[in-house]
């Protein structure tokens, strides 16, 4: 059966909207003057290399748990003990809101609003992992018709619930909805939720892009650009 075509957008933030911590390995190892190379842990991009992100793929930690850790050893080899999640991304990342955001996805957010659907985040940690004061800076939120945070809810990803709470705001029926997240867990959450689903593939951004374009109907090739 043929799907529907999307009358909505709702994308994860973290990797999907933002750029990867996994992305910018070599430029945290300059920031914290770590050597080269010395971040092997590639989440998605390579789970053979990350042993704790399989774990988290398997339910046996939550992604909170997961980027808890990361942020404890990355704070006791840059000397800075004692950070979590909300310190790492103060020390490496919140200087620039307007540089977090990937380019191509600003466009697809726009072309997608301009197409006439509506568009959402379902985020688990969104304002715990980026603080308030950021967020308020960040252009983008602007732009989403609903944000649905774990930060509030307390329901995380690929609880069923917090699918629901995404499609009551979004007002728009789940069938109609296409989703879009860099994990194969909370894409089966979503499937499971009866959402349309595009895996965000890190070790594809650019085709990433233009199969979410492709599906909203959108030029893929103005969106390969822009990746």
């Amino acid at each position: 059966m043929r799907a529907l075509e999307p009358e909505a957008l709702l994308l994860d933030f973290g990797s999907v909207i933002s750029v990867s911590l996994f992305e910018r390995h070599r430029d945290t190892e300059a920031e914290l003057g770590l050597p080269a190379g010395s971040l092997g842990w590639l989440g998605p991009i390579a789970p053979e290399t990350d042993p704790l992100w399989q774990a988290m793929q398997r339910d046996e930690l939550s992604e909170r748990d997961y980027w808890a850790q990361r942020a404890q050893e990355l704070g006791q080899a840059a000397g800075e003990p004692g950070w979590d999640m909300l310190a790492m991304l103060t020390r490496l990342r919140h200087s620039e809101p307007y540089a977090v955001v990937r380019p191509a996805m600003r466009w697809l957010v726009h072309q997608a609003r301009a197409r006439g659907c509506r568009v959402g985040i379902l985020s688990n940690e969104l304002e715990l992992f980026y603080g308030a004061e950021f967020l308020k800076r960040m252009d983008i939120l602007r732009d989403m018709h609903v944000i649905v945070d774990a930060t509030h809810t307390k329901i995380l990803k690929p609880d069923p619930r917090a699918y629901a709470l995404a499609v009551q705001g979004m007002g728009v029926a789940a069938e109609r909805i296409l989703f879009v997240d860099d994990q194969f867990r909370n894409i089966a959450g979503a499937q499971r939720a009866g959402l349309q689903t595009q895996l965000f593939d890190l070790r594809d951004v650019p085709g990433s892009i233009a199969a979410v374009a492709a599906r909203l109907r959108l030029p893929v090739e103005d969106a390969a650009c822009r990746a």
